[in-house]
């Protein structure tokens, strides 16, 4: 089974790291209020970015790894 990891752009500009099976359901939960405290507050407008992973290990791996990029440097990965 595959899993993702993915990138919220949230209201204020800021962006949203997380890992799921199904992208699309957790960002309801996000918009809901549902997903995480950072999303109770920064409200998630849309997906931005999406990479899927091979396993729940190197999804958490690789969303580590994003999450210590800066905002520009997540901004451009969004764009690739």
């Amino acid at each position: 089974m595959s899993y993702y990891v993915y990138i919220l752009l949230c209201e204020d500009s800021s962006y949203y790291t997380g890992h799921t099976k199904d992208v699309e359901r957790r960002f309801e939960q996000h918009s809901k209020g549902l997903g995480s405290r950072y999303t109770k507050i920064h409200k998630p407008v849309r997906i931005l970015y999406v990479e899927e992973c091979g396993s729940l290990s190197q999804a958490m791996e690789r969303e580590r790894q994003i999450k210590t990029l800066g905002h520009s440097q997540k901004q451009q990965l969004a764009t690739r």
